[in-house]
């Protein structure tokens, strides 16, 4: 039996507190017990682990109207909602269906028109299509309408396109630096901040701006200026400018990253659930991003059970890139919960169904789980021959060059050797210690370097003790 308010909760339970900050800002009630209700909910929305019940005692039609009036005003600011909508007049006007309650629309959008909006160049190219609609029909009225916005908006419509035709050139040199830093991209800095803070420009470029610094500074490890961006993007959020649940969860997961490269992990988690708030198409990569969070607090049994929770989500995923990613890190909460024998099981199985498609995309985190799952069992023959049969010590110095590159393969591997009797113990650990030394920018990866030292000081607990003691960083 459906308890009362149970629908109208989880209504309330699915919105964003950008949405709900909106909602206040733009509220004009006079009734004092809707106002209560949308206070108490934007409350509810923000402090995610402290839920206050609704007053059931309330007329139910308060509530009903509450989340009517809630879904028209966030649908009339939505920019991906308005994208539709001229998707739709585009294709009304190319096939001559145009309906005279939707030229209205058109043409009061085109009157109304004084601030360029996040799909400006959409909306400037469907009028300028409407425009050789009137004109071959003889309708000078209208026709007029459309030709003085696109000489008003012209310049800014030029601006707009030759700004997003060099966005192109800035994001071939950084997703150069990002798969294989084969380029530099420090020098696109000034260019797209310039352009993020540009109000005359349109959203979408300037989103776009954000999203590429965010690869810069992640890059160069720059995360203070980072921040700054991201603060002054949350207030134009909260203004309901350029409004979209989908650019949201993605905020919110850049956030993510953001938080946890400060070590701020109460925060990293708290936008993590948001972030997982729509099982939209990028619903698995953030999924797995907020297990990693998990994880790194120590909550293993609750980051078990949101992979579990969105299991059925990764199997109808497209992408390997985060289907592989998600299985890695499903092995991690099986290892950290002591149930190392069903990751055993589960990364076999995956392995023989995606071979090609794991090392296509991401087989050194697969594998990386995967060993570990054979390490706690101490089935070090195992696990030596998985390496052999697969060429991992090859597959791992080829992948050295990657920037988020740790041996965990090459220490899992020597690991099993020395209980093997395969290796000396002066031997493991010259190699650890050499491995350390030769990695590229051990500074910022301390972090992961003492997780990776405490996974095998188990098994090694004197070579571990040892190495700790010569090398120059705190790692832990």
């Amino acid at each position: 039996m459906r308890k009362k308010l149970q629908k109208f909760t989880e209504f309330a339970d699915s919105l964003l507190p950008h949405e709900t900050s909106y909602l206040l800002g733009a509220q004009q009630f006079e009734d004092e017990i809707k106002l209560g209700i949308l206070e108490q909910l934007d409350y509810n929305c923000r402090h995610i682990r402290q839920f206050t019940p609704y007053d059931k005692s309330i007329d139910k039609r308060k509530y009903s109207n509450l989340k009517n009036w809630i879904n028209d005003r966030l649908e009339s600011i939505d920019v991906d909602v308005r994208f539709d909508w001229m998707t739709h007049m585009e294709r009304q006007i190319m096939t001559d269906a145009i309906e005279p309650q939707e030229e209205k629309q058109l043409v009061k959008a085109i009157r109304d028109y004084d601030k360029l909006d996040f799909y400006f160049t959409k909306f400037y190219e469907l009028v300028q299509l409407y425009r050789q609609y009137l004109l071959i029909r003889m309708r000078y009225a209208y026709h007029r309408v459309a030709d003085d916005f696109l000489r008003t908006y012209r310049e800014r419509y030029d601006t707009c396109k030759e700004v997003f035709e060099r966005m192109h050139t800035a994001t071939l040199d950084i997703v150069g630096q990002y798969s294989d830093r084969s380029a530099q991209s420090m020098q696109w800095e000034e260019w797209l901040t310039e352009v993020f803070y540009d109000e005359h420009l349109d959203g979408l470029n300037r989103y776009l701006a954000l999203v590429r610094l965010t690869f810069i500074y992640f890059n160069y490890r720059q995360f203070e200026k980072l921040r700054e961006k991201y603060d002054y993007i949350d207030k134009v959020f909260e203004e309901g400018q350029y409004y979209s649940r989908r650019l949201l969860l993605n905020y919110y997961g850049n956030r993510v990253l953001l938080h946890t490269k400060f070590q701020d992990y109460d925060k990293a988690e708290y936008y993590g659930y948001l972030s997982i708030r729509d099982k939209n198409s990028d619903y698995i990569h953030y999924v797995n991003n907020l297990s990693a969070v998990l994880l790194r607090q120590k909550k293993y049994s609750e980051a078990l059970s949101l992979m579990r929770t969105a299991y059925p989500e990764m199997k109808h995923t497209p992408s390997f890139h985060n289907r592989i990613g998600f299985v890695a890190f499903y092995l991690k909460c099986l290892n950290y919960n002591h149930q190392y024998r069903n990751a055993e099981n589960y990364a076999e199985s995956f392995l023989q169904a995606y071979k090609k498609e794991i090392f296509e995309y991401r087989w050194h985190i697969f594998f990386s789980s995967y060993l570990e799952a054979l390490l706690r069992q101490e089935r070090y023959a195992k696990l030596l021959k998985v390496v052999r049969k697969y060429q991992l010590l090859d597959r791992e110095r080829q992948y050295q060059r990657n920037a988020n590159y740790l041996p965990t393969i090459l220490w899992y591997n020597a690991v099993a050797q020395y209980k093997e009797m395969l290796m000396e113990k002066e031997e493991l650990s010259a190699l650890i210690r050499q491995s350390i030394d030769n990695l590229d920018r051990i500074e910022d990866k301390q972090y992961q370097l003492g997780d990776l030292l405490e996974q095998i000081r188990p098994f090694i607990p004197g070579i571990v003790n040892r190495v700790q003691g010569k090398i120059p960083l705190t790692l832990g």
